[in-house]
C-alpha cells in the first residue's frame, strides 16, 4: 500500500482517469461483489495470535523519532503497565491539514466504530475501545501515540489488488519448482519510493468510495502509470483492466495491517483480493509502468524468501495456498 501526503492533491485527476477507463463501480459489502462477479471467501484466518512486530519498529518510518520500546508481553492494553510512556508524533504532512487528514482531537468530533459521514471509521477488528477521545490500536501498545504518517484516527482503510499470473517457458507451459515441484507464481509489485521497499500496489480507500473501485484505481495508477497515458492506451488498458477484474477475485485478507506506519490511536486495515490471470493474456500483456507513487514495478516470482512490505508477504501466502502454487 502507498501512501504519499501529495496523492490526494490530484485526486480530481485520477477519478477523471477512472471515468475515461469506464471501470465498474460497485458496492463492496463482504461477500458481495468486486467487479460483475462475486468473491471467493477465503478459509484462513485473518487474525493472528501473535503481537504486531512492524507496528513497534524502533524508529518510525520517514523521521528521527524513537518509539517507547515494547516487549511482546506488554503489548496487550490488558496488561497493566504504569511505566509505559510513549512517544507522540503525528508528521508535519499531516498536521498541514491536507483533505485526507483529520483535524486533531479536540477541534472535531468524530463518531468511532461507525460510518462517520463519508469516513468509514468502524474496524474489521470490531469494537476498539476509545480512551480520553482517542481510539486505541486493536492489536495494543505500538510505543507511540498520535497519528504518525497516518491521516485518520482510528482505522485507515485501505485497498491491495493482488494480480498475479503463471510463470510459462518459451511453449507457454507452467514451471514448476524444482524444490517443491508445484508451478510458480508471480505477481505485480512495485518498489515503494518512501522506504525502498517492494510491495503490492495498493493504497487508500477515499472517503465514500467503493472498495472494488480502489483496487481498480490503484492497480491502474501505480502498476501500469495510467494517468500519463494516450488515450488510445487507455482503451486498450481500459479492455484489460476489465477483462481481469471482472472475473472471480479471490478474498485473501480482511483486517488489520502489521504496518510501521501504525500507532497507538492510528492504524492501517486492509481488503486484499487476488485477481488471476490464468491464461496470461489480459495484463500480462500490458508493459508496466511505474506510477508517481512507485518508484520500480515487475513481474515478481511468489517465494517465501522475497522480502516485502508490511504484511504482504503473509498475503501472498495465501494466494500460493489458495492456488496451490509453490511457496
Amino acid at each position: 500500500m502507498v501512501f504519499s501526503s501529495s496523492r490526494r492533491h490530484w485526486i480530481s485527476a485520477v477519478r477523471l482517469a477512472i471515468s475515461l477507463f469506464g471501470l465498474p463501480l460497485t458496492t463492496s459489502t463482504p461477500g458481495a461483489r468486486y467487479g460483475p462477479a462475486v468473491l471467493c471467501s477465503s478459509h484462513h484466518l485473518n487474525r493472528t495470535t501473535c503481537p504486531h512486530v512492524k507496528s513497534r519498529c524502533p524508529q518510525y518510518p520517514e523521521s528521527t523519532i524513537k518509539r517507547f520500546t515494547v516487549p511482546e508481553d506488554k503489548v496487550d492494553w490488558d496488561e497493566k503497565w504504569p511505566q509505559y510512556s510513549p512517544v507522540s508524533h503525528t508528521a508535519p504532512a499531516v498536521l498541514n491539514k491536507p483533505i485526507w487528514a483529520d483535524p486533531d482531537i479536540g477541534s472535531f468530533s468524530p463518531n468511532f466504530n461507525a460510518v462517520d459521514g463519508l469516513v468509514d471509521r468502524s474496524s474489521f477488528e470490531g469494537q476498539y475501545k476509545v480512551e480520553n477521545g482517542k481510539p486505541l490500536n486493536p492489536r495494543g501498545r505500538t510505543g507511540l501515540t498520535g497519528r504518525g504518517l497516518l491521516g485518520r484516527w482510528g482505522p485507515n482503510h485501505a485497498a491491495d489488488p493482488i494480480v498475479t499470473r503463471w510463470k510459462v517457458d518459451a511453449s507457454g507451459a507452467k514451471i514448476h519448482h524444482s524444490a517443491s515441484k508445484k508451478p510458480i507464481l508471480q505477481f505485480v509489485s512495485i518498489k515503494r519510493r518512501d522506504c525502498g521497499e517492494w510491495a503490492i500496489p495498493g493504497g487508500m480507500v477515499d472517503p465514500g468510495e467503493q472498495v472494488s473501485l480502489t483496487l481498480q484505481r490503484e492497480f491502474s495508477e501505480e502498476a501500469l502509470n495510467s494517468l500519463s497515458l494516450k488515450q488510445s492506451e487507455k482503451e486498450d488498458i481500459h479492455k484489460r483492466i476489465q477483462k481481469l477484474f471482472g472475473s472471480a477475485g479471490f478474498q485473501v485478507y480482511k483486517g488489520y495491517v502489521d504496518d510501521p506506519r501504525n500507532t497507538d490511536n492510528a492504524w492501517m486495515e486492509t481488503v486484499a483480493v487476488n485477481f488471476h490471470d490464468e491464461a496470461g493474456n489480459s495484463v500480462s500483456e500490458l508493459p508496466l509502468q511505474a506510477g508517481d507513487d512507485a518508484g520500480q514495478v515487475q513481474w515478481v516470482d511468489v517465494d517465501s524468501s522475497f522480502s516485502l512490505y508490511a504484511s504482504h508477504s503473509h498475503f501472498l501466502e495465501l494466494v500460493a495456498r489458495e492456488r496451490k502454487a509453490h511457496w
